[in-house]
């Protein structure tokens, strides 16, 4: 019965940003599933609630009934009511929950009030995958920062462009769809102004189905983002740039354009990057995707701000072409390999007649455990 309720919670990724996925299973005391539902939009219902509604639909009673859920109930007054009360007043007699939710709001506050009820609170079935799901609200609440995915496309000798920088397309359209599910996720998308400059992109998400579009972060120091660029072509959708100084002639014509630009400089006039990430999670972001070129990728993993890489892996061999990533330790070249970056890998999986390799940073495993 988790099971599916996990299955529902997955349903939940492309909707429910910056809410958790979340999903929810009713079983009636003689053992049949007489409700499913998983969490809408901002602002819209909860798993919960909408399992109940289900449930209300096939006109089955949920009084003494058992709850699978992938999260803990909320016992908040936020966007919407707090799910627990919910519960408790359709009278349901058991709540299994795959784990307890982070935000300090809830925290446990949830099967407090669900015991005090009198419903049995069991907590545990289906916990690592239910934190999986939800890696990135996890990391917000948490570590007070977004959970950041670096996506790659390379040759097997792992150069994602020519040296005259053509790189459409390296991989195949397999693997650009599974990309922009990955986007399609994401709280939001993150790119470098050189990479705006260089290939126009849209950095939308266009090759599958989404309720939302995430919003474009734009790392653009000096404010070259032209007025004109592609990336405005995708409607309702916010682009926020991050600058390191002022330019008032600059900044107008994109704020006509509804750019939100914010200032955050470091000490060498740059985006400050941590700075940047925080700003984001206060902004309610959760799975930060980053889709950049070689110098932005370099300083993400040089200040230790990459999470995970999803990288597609071509079957062919380019030679000389571009990195995926430049000076990325701040010592330069280095000397043992006992001082390379260590990976972990999660997952390797054929995608058309491409490799995708999840790989996570050593020790980002095992923070939130």
């Amino acid at each position: 019965m988790m099971q599916l309720a996990l299955q529902a919670a997955r349903e939940a990724q492309r909707v429910a940003p910056p809410n958790p996925a979340v999903g929810c299973v009713i079983v009636a005391p003689g053992g049949d599933v007489i409700g499913v539902g998983h969490t809408q939009r901002t602002g819209g219902p909860h798993a919960e609630i909408m399992a109940l509604r289900d449930a209300q639909a096939r006109g089955r009673s949920v009084e003494g009934a058992t709850v699978y859920v992938t999260l803990e109930p909320c016992a908040h007054h936020g966007r919407t009511g707090p799910c627990c009360d919910a519960l408790v007043a359709a009278r349901v007699g058991k709540v299994v929950a795959s784990l307890a939710d982070p935000n300090p709001l809830v925290a446990g506050q949830g099967f407090e009030r669900l015991r005090a009820a009198g419903i049995v609170v069991e907590v545990g079935p289906g916990e690592e995958e239910a934190r999986e799901l939800n890696i990135g609200f996890f990391s917000r609440m948490l570590r007070k920062t977004p959970w950041v995915r670096m996506k790659l496309a390379a040759s097997l000798d792992g150069k994602t462009a020519l040296e005259n920088g053509v790189s459409q397309w390296i991989t195949s359209h397999a693997a650009r769809t599974d990309g922009h599910a990955w986007r399609a996720r994401a709280g939001a998308v993150l790119t470098g102004v050189g990479t705006v400059l260089e290939d126009d992109p849209r950095l939308d998400v266009r090759e599958v189905e989404t309720p939302r579009q995430p919003p474009l972060v734009i790392v653009d120091s000096h404010l070259q983002t032209p007025p004109d660029a592609r990336l405005f072509d995708t409607p309702d959708r916010p682009v926020w740039i991050y600058a390191a100084a002022p330019h008032a002639d600059k900044a107008a014509p994109l704020q006509a354009r509804g750019v939100d630009v914010r200032y955050l400089p470091n000490p060498q006039g740059k985006v400050d990057l941590p700075a940047l990430l925080q700003d984001l999670a206060a902004r309610e972001v959760n799975e930060l995707h980053v889709e950049a070129g070689h110098k932005l990728n370099g300083s993400l993993l040089r200040e230790g701000q990459v999470d995970e890489l999803l990288l597609y892996l071509a079957p062919k061999l380019i030679g000389a072409g571009m990195d995926m990533a430049s000076h990325i330790h701040a010592q330069g070249p280095l000397q043992t390999l006992a001082q390379a970056l260590e990976l972990e890998f999660r997952s390797v999986e054929s995608i058309g007649p491409d490799l995708r390799l999840i790989a996570r940073l050593a020790g980002r495993s095992g923070w939130f455990e």
